[in-house]
């Protein structure tokens, strides 16, 4: 084993990307406080599942990727600003931003370690300076199987893309 990588340091940032475990019909809300005026900004949330050939455990239980490859991918998209992302008091900079459930429909293997589901939401956020700054906090969720999933693994499911690591 090479060693503790955390998503945020596989992903690129360590400040900037978070990893936790949820079920794929799950949707869950952050709240973001940019303690500042954001009227005029723009906010943007997409997604794309990548699938990685293996996943290990630390153990205190964190997810370590270490050895893990990404071996395929399913076609990204978008989520609907104006449904899932609600500006709660632009005066102070306060947002909810939604991560709707069912976002990957695929299969999942229960109690997988390998083969595994990664959904990484990424929330765009552009202000109004001159010249304007772009920046984006990713979540990544790894995919538990559940009832009403298919059992299976991923890279046989429709629309995956296979990466070939030369």
């Amino acid at each position: 084993m090479a060693g503790v990588l955390t998503l945020g340091q596989w992903l690129g940032g360590p400040d900037n990307v978070k990893v936790e475990s949820t079920f794929p019909s799950s949707s869950k809300t952050y709240a973001y406080n940019f303690d500042r005026n954001i009227t005029s900004w723009t906010f943007k949330l997409d997604y794309q599942t990548v699938v990685v050939d293996q996943l290990t455990y630390t153990r205190d239980g964190e997810p370590n990727f270490a050895d893990s490859k990404v071996i395929g991918f399913f076609p990204a998209g978008v989520v609907s600003t104006a449904t899932y992302i609600s500006v709660v008091n632009a005066s102070t900079g306060l947002v909810n931003v939604t991560h709707p459930g069912g976002l990957y429909t695929g299969p999942i293997l229960p109690d997988a370690r390998q083969n595994n589901p990664l959904l990484v939401m990424g929330f765009t956020w552009t202000d109004n300076s001159t010249p304007a700054q772009t920046n984006t906090h990713r979540i990544a969720k790894i995919l538990a199987w559940e009832p009403e999933v298919t059992p299976g693994t991923p890279t046989t499911a429709t629309n995956y893309t296979s990466v070939v690591v030369s």
